[in-house]
């Protein structure tokens, strides 16, 4: 079991992290797949990106368009199940699934975190 110790990192190693918010444009399940949604993501003056997360599980797909939600751009990309993956979603999980994070009022789409 890792101890809270061994989980710090420098904040150097945190401020890698670009963490922005995306507005989901469209979402559709992974053919063939019953845990992936690939979604068509708007992050303003950095583009559209496709996101695939492994939330179907828990989340419909027409639930996630129109939201708001934290992802990480920065990640090389990653081909998941024949469809590349241009970032990361961010949310929290416990023994009743997943929940996604919002923000509190609208923000414009890739609006950094901080």
């Amino acid at each position: 079991m890792d101890t809270p110790q061994s989980q710090e990192i420098q904040y150097d190693d945190f401020a890698k992290l670009d963490i922005r918010m995306g507005t989901v444009l469209a979402a559709e399940l992974v053919p063939e797949t019953d845990k992936l949604i690939k979604c068509r993501v708007d992050f303003g003056e950095l583009g559209q990106r496709t996101i695939v997360s492994g939330i179907a599980q828990w989340k419909k797909s027409e639930e996630l368009v129109g939201k708001q939600l934290p992802y990480i751009v920065n990640l090389a990309p990653r081909m998941l199940r024949g469809v590349e993956s241009q970032g990361m979603l961010l949310a929290a999980s416990d023994e009743n699934g997943v929940a996604l994070l919002t923000a509190e009022r609208p923000l414009p789409p890739g609006t950094k975190l901080k």
